[in-house]
Formats: structure tokens, sequence, C-alpha cells
């Protein structure tokens, strides 16, 4: 990850008062998590995550390249990473809507490897479908939205073993899409639109998801070992 300082600090600030998709992203790695101690969560940002599983009772490590937020993690009483600990030894390695933002995604997935501890996973959540690409991913430095083969074959080309690939969100894939046909240019995002999806949308798309997560959805979710 750069160690550039992040310009999208006001969209994750934004985006942590969108509580179901918040509860949502932090119970699926949760879920990942049972049986296991130590955590890492490469791209902490704000800490909305690596707070709500050490509340769980979880041994979180955060990467954050970014100063300012690293601060705050730091502030908040984490440990705190600028990249990928070489002495490794995690259980789970887990990150939210973050591989988008790095050019050689590859090349961090086998760091990732290189730092779970026997018996380990990664749990990965990203944007999806390219055709999904708007003026807000180029706003908050999005390189790529990925679609499902593309990312499996890259954890393969890293020595992963995909264990489960699905879409996520799948009425998101509607509202991402026509958020990128009328948004402006800046890729403004309003809080009160995040607040009526997040209330009223998303948890509906997650009952629609058991049909058609198969097939599409604004984002993917990725299990390897």
């Amino acid at each position: 990850m750069s160690t550039t300082d992040y310009t999208g600090v006001d969209v994750l600030e934004i985006l942590e008062d969108a509580h179901n998709y918040n509860d949502f992203l932090a119970e699926l790695v949760r879920r990942q998590a049972v049986g296991r101690k130590r955590l890492l969560d490469f791209g902490a940002g704000i800490g909305t995550f690596a707070r709500s599983l050490r509340g769980a009772g979880y041994d979180v490590t955060c990467v954050e390249p970014d100063t300012g937020m690293a601060a705050r993690l730091a502030g908040a009483g984490f440990a705190v990473e600028a990249s990928v600990p070489a002495a490794g030894g995690f259980d789970l390695i887990y990150t939210l809507n973050v591989l988008e933002h790095i050019e050689d995604d590859v090349g961090i997935l086998r760091t990732f490897k290189g730092a779970l501890a026997p018996g380990g996973k990664v749990y990965i959540y990203v944007p999806a479908f390219p055709s999904l690409y708007s003026a807000f991913d180029k706003k908050v430095g999005h390189v790529r939205r990925y679609r499902k083969a593309e990312l499996v074959g890259k954890l393969k080309a890293a020595g992963f073993a995909v264990e489960s690939a699905r879409y996520v969100d799948s009425l998101g894939y509607l509202a991402a899409l026509v958020f990128r046909v009328v948004s402006d240019d800046k890729g403004s995002v309003s809080p009160g639109a995040v607040r009526v999806y997040d209330r009223l949308i998303f948890p509906l798309s997650r009952l629609l998801d058991r049909v058609l997560s198969p097939f599409f959805g604004k984002n993917l979710a990725v299990i390897a070992s």
C-alpha cells in the first residue's frame, strides 16, 4: 500500500454511519474467525471493523499506512503497522474494500500468505464488476473492480487454495449502476443517501442474495487458505 495519506477519509466517516452494512461485514469476518485468535486488519482505516472485532474478544493488529488514521488507531490502543508484519503468525487476515486500491494486488496477496500461521485463512471483500466503475471509485482511489474469476485466479497465483467466492449485495449492484449513470464527475456521496440505502435497501438486498449472489452483486467476498 502507498504511504501517501489517503484522500477518502471523509467517505470513511460517512460510511461509518451505515450500521447495518458494517455490522454485516463484521459478522462475515467473525464467522471466519471462530476458533482463531490473532487477526490482521489490512487497511484498517479509522478502525470501524477493528473496534468491532476487538470488542468480540479478538486480538486485532491493524495495517494502516495513512499516518493520520494510523495515529487514530494507535490512540485507540491498537497495535498498528504500516505494512504486513514480516513475523506474521496470524490466524486470519481480513481486508474489506481495500485490495482494489493496490496496483500490485498479487504481490500483497503473497505477503498475506507469508504472514499466516499454519492453517490460517484470508477473507477478502472487494467491489465487483468493472462495468460499475464510477466517479466515486476514482475519487476514493480504486484501481479496479473485480470479477470473480479474476480474483480467484490472482489468489491461486499467490499460492492460495480458494474455499469460496460469491457476489454480495445484489440490489447494491443495481444502485451502483444507477449511480454511475446519474452521479456528477466529483463522485460525491450524500450522508442521507447512505442512511436510506443502509436502513431500507441493504436489508432487502441480503434476502435477495440467497437467490442472486451466484450471478451478480455490488461486491465480491472470497475465503482462501
